[in-house]
């Protein structure tokens, strides 16, 4: 529900969340937006606000070459950032990200591998 900085998220600011390289999931991992109020999937035209592994609902997000994956979140999808690795949020409305990793790996119960943390980049 905050960022890095310890700020509420807010739905008409840019952010970034890096996950490290390698995954921890054995069959695939999601990132899902929920509205602060309704605690529902947050109400967008990008009808599923999520970015994931899996290519459907949505196309997969992409691993830069340094193996890191880089889920941006914003009301609009900022230049050169695939459409997989964004989720829209909407401004006025708070949220929060749920990071699910679906047959988590030994990595992840060992906290050997850790997720970044959301930061503002506006």
């Amino acid at each position: 529900m905050a960022d890095r900085e310890g700020r509420a998220l807010d739905g008409g600011r840019y952010y970034r969340l890096v996950l490290p390289p390698d995954i921890p999931a054995a069959k695939f991992w999601s990132v899902t937006v929920y509205d602060n109020q309704t605690r529902s999937m947050l109400d967008t035209p990008q009808r599923f606000p999520r970015a994931g592994s899996q290519a459907y609902p949505t196309p997969a997000a992409v691993s830069g070459a340094d193996g890191t994956t880089t889920v941006h979140f914003g009301p609009d999808r900022p230049d050169g950032v695939p459409e997989g690795n964004w989720i829209r949020t909407t401004p006025g409305r708070g949220w929060f990200a749920v990071l699910r990793l679906y047959s988590p790996l030994r990595p992840f119960f060992e906290k050997t591998w850790r997720p970044g943390e959301i930061e503002a980049v506006d």
